[in-house]
């Protein structure tokens, strides 16, 4: 099985329609399988203190500007719908609260996303989970038992899933990767894990991942770090991407089937080698 590979837009469109449509285009040559957006509603996610308070932005002066400012309507979720099929690549979104989750349902979209922060909203996982489209599960700043408790969830509904390691710092200390946990969740849960990557230095973390047996890659992408935003540093680069997704796919094949084979191109130097034995 290939790892599946996905380049998170988020927010990095910065609500504009024509960057969102360019970072899929990154996403389509670099040979991702699927894009992912953010969907929420500000006024329920946030609190009335937290939106009202200051924060400068090229929208407002207030945290309830920004936040805004970064969100997709659903007129303009069905741009982007009509822009990935003609592109050709699958596209979901990760939904932080109820109502984005069932406003998204009209775009048949064939996979989900729990954000970490969403882990513990067990009524929406639930609301998730009934939909019964294959889910990817991130982990981040969340305890065994807190992992536990949602797929116990996904169970119950018998919706499938894939858990993701994943760390909430943006971005990530690399020293605090801790990639060995994604064989620890896959013995734990007997499920497929991904990793959901947010540091700031070169790929091999996500390549290392791979290595260490996961079965998807989520990325941030940029058109450019330097953008405004705080998911940009993060992120890589249109550059950076092209290179992640080759070598994984270069992984891919490297790590084949894990069962023993005499290979075809061994045959000549079996002849020769092991002659002198007989």
């Amino acid at each position: 099985m290939m790892v599946f590979i996905v380049a998170e837009i988020g927010i990095n469109h910065n609500g504009s329609i024509d960057t969102a449509k360019k970072l899929i285009d990154v996403a389509v040559s670099a040979g991702c399988d699927a894009v992912k957006f953010q969907k929420r509603s500000v006024e329920k996610v946030y609190s009335k203190k937290l939106l009202d308070s200051p924060r400068d932005s090229p929208w407002g002066k207030t945290q309830r500007a920004q936040k805004n400012g970064l969100e997709f309507s659903i007129s303009q979720y069905k741009i982007i719908d009509r822009y990935c099929k003609s592109r050709k690549i699958p596209w979901y979104v990760s939904c932080w609260d109820i109502d984005s989750q069932t406003s998204m349902r009209k775009f048949k979209t064939k996979y989900n996303k729990v954000a970490s922060a969403m882990l513990i909203h067990t009524k929406l996982l639930e609301t998730i989970a009934k939909e019964k489209k294959y889910t990817f599960i991130s982990t981040g700043m969340s305890s065994m038992k807190e992992i536990e408790t949602a797929v116990k969830i996904f169970k119950k509904f018998k919706c499938p899933f894939e858990l993701m390691h994943s760390h909430s710092a943006y971005p990530m200390p690399v020293s605090e990767a801790n990639l060995k946990i994604i064989q620890t969740l896959k013995k734990q849960f007997k499920c497929n894990v991904g990793y959901s990557g947010h540091e700031s230095s070169s790929y091999i973390v996500s390549l290392s991942a791979v290595l260490l047996g996961a079965t998807s890659i989520e990325r941030h992408i940029t058109l450019d770090r330097s953008m405004y935003g705080s998911d940009q540093a993060a992120s890589l680069e249109p550059d950076g991407l092209h290179r992640l997704v080759r070598d994984i796919r270069i992984v891919d094949q490297m790590l084949g089937n894990g069962k023993k084979r005499i290979w075809e191109s061994e045959l000549p130097a079996k002849k020769k080698l092991r002659e002198i034995l007989t």
